[in-house]
């Protein structure tokens, strides 16, 4: 890797294209480097993970909302089209890349990165197939498109931080695809790096979509942000140019919205036939909730076995969770937003509270995608009397470890300590989650197919089921006419669960 310093540069500096970031990325993803076979296998199981959150929330209202504003698109010119999640039709791959791409995010449920910032980079793929797919790409080319968008993501989750400045995490998402889909086209260095700095231009938004009441625009922010990407490379396609820098310059991103004039960041970047290998630091969710939150589900579900006393809230005194400043902070109860303690907040904010999500894992030994959140669950008394005594606090050691470049002590995880009414102290922790690389039970092949499977059971059809994965792991040889197999059909009757709202189009 090639590490390269970005800082604000005045525009008397003209700083040569070669020099800004949103080039350099560019011409990483221009690079025609193979992608290795284990960096192939990790695209599959993440398409097969995305497959999965989506088949799962087909019938869930912002995804109906989603679907049906693609499908009022006709397909677009130059081009056949892309698929949507759920359905045997057909719209423009912009489109398809929001529709798919709030089926994909909806639950929380894929795969995250966490460094200086956060991310979900599963999130790269509903543009890049949605692209491959209009444009008749074969497997092979959607892989290479996959690899170049984990990648930038990653780098520049390692190196700048977004959410210290209330920026929310799509923003660098919106270059990753652009990115990505540069790659797939093999589209030439100075176009690439038009269409990177227009997409981060028109997807860098607040935080305020994570905060409070968490609205259903939490699962639009990404697919929006690969919507971007898709018409941002249209654009430069069409020889439109950019904001140039858009990083480094004097009204740039980094001087009036991250940390100012003075700034300097150190991106790390593949040099010149390097692999992409990003997607391999990342990892996926064995439960439906912030990524922050997999490991208390894991430790809460072992004291459930090991301590059933701890149900009851009349046996309990105070849950103490030590922890990371972000874990802390952003979903914990350092983020002094009361929806986080209310009975009767959206789903999108009790799966970023983790005084909740610990209570109902304790109690239930269990984690459901859908039944932890649901309104009767919540507001169950017994549930809500041992919530109120949850509280997190910031250990500054386990914040040291989240930040860690190392990935033997990088963890997610705490401690906690439980005070009993009977005067007992139970202590326990937990560095990373069970489902991690280097957790009690790393996810390999079987373990992505066997979620798929329990995701889309009653919502897909066994014999859909069947073909899809035969399908999506054959990916490297897929033929442009198979790239449609890696969509989900639902099975009769499961889209009328959630009819299509009406709006504009």
């Amino acid at each position: 890797m090639i590490e390269h310093t970005v800082r604000v540069r005045p525009s008397t500096d003209s700083l040569p294209r070669e020099d800004q970031l949103a080039h350099k990325i560019a011409r990483v993803a221009r690079d025609e480097v193979p992608v290795e076979a284990d960096v192939a296998d990790m695209v599959i199981n993440r398409i097969i993970d995305n497959a999965s959150v989506a088949a799962a929330s087909l019938a869930r209202a912002p995804v109906a909302s989603a679907r049906a504003q693609a499908l009022d698109h006709t397909v677009s010119a130059n081009g056949r089209g892309a698929s949507v999640f759920g359905t045997s039709q057909r719209t423009s791959p912009e489109w398809a890349a929001w529709a798919n791409g709030v089926a994909v995010r909806e639950l929380d449920f894929h795969d995250t990165f966490l460094a200086a910032d956060y991310s979900h980079p599963g999130d790269n793929i509903p543009a890049i197939l949605a692209v491959a797919q209009h444009t008749r790409r074969s497997g092979a080319d959607l892989l290479r498109g996959v690899a170049t968008g984990y990648e930038i993501q990653v780098d520049l989750v390692k190196s700048i931080c977004l959410h210290k400045h209330k920026i929310d995490h799509v923003a660098h998402l919106g270059p990753s695809a652009a990115a990505g889909i540069g790659t797939l086209l093999d589209l030439d260095t100075e176009t690439i790096f038009q269409a990177v700095g227009q997409a981060l231009h028109t997807t860098t938004a607040t935080r305020q979509s994570r905060k409070g009441e968490i609205s259903t625009w939490k699962a639009h922010a990404p697919a929006f942000a690969g919507k971007m990407a898709v018409e941002a490379v249209d654009r430069a396609m069409r020889g439109q140019t950019s904001p140039v820098p858009i990083y480094e310059g004097e009204d740039g991103v980094i001087a009036w919205i991250l940390d100012g004039p003075d700034a300097e960041y150190t991106v790390p970047l593949p040099g010149p036939g390097e692999p992409k290998r990003a997607i391999l630091d990342t990892y996926t969710k064995e439960h439906s909730a912030e990524y922050q939150a997999q490991a208390w589900i894991d430790l809460a579900r072992k004291l459930h076995h090991q301590h059933p006393e701890l149900t009851d809230p009349a046996n309990v005194e105070s849950v103490v969770i030590r922890t990371s400043h972000h874990t802390h902070y952003v979903i914990g109860s350092g983020a002094n937003d009361p929806q986080k303690y209310d009975p009767r907040a959206s789903r999108e904010t009790l799966d970023h509270s983790i005084p909740y999500i610990f209570t109902v894992a304790l109690q239930d030994g269990a984690w459901h995608h859908a039944d932890s959140y649901a309104p009767e669950r919540a507001g169950r008394p017994d549930t809500v009397e041992l919530w109120q005594k949850v509280t997190t606090e910031e250990d500054p050691e386990w914040t040291r470890r989240y930040h860690s470049a190392d990935i033997a002590e990088k963890a997610f995880g705490g401690s906690v300590e439980i005070r009993l009414t009977d005067g007992r102290t139970i202590t326990d922790e937990i560095a990373v989650a069970d489902a991690h690389p280097l957790g009690a039970r790393p996810f390999e092949r079987e373990q992505y197919i066997a979620k798929f499977r329990s995701l889309a059971e009653g919502i897909i059809d066994d014999a859909e089921i069947r073909r899809f994965l035969d399908t999506v792991q054959r990916l490297p040889e897929l033929s442009p006419e198979e790239l449609d197999g890696l969509n989900i059909a639902a099975a009769g009757g499961i889209l009328d669960q959630s009819p299509a709202p009406k709006g504009l189009f």
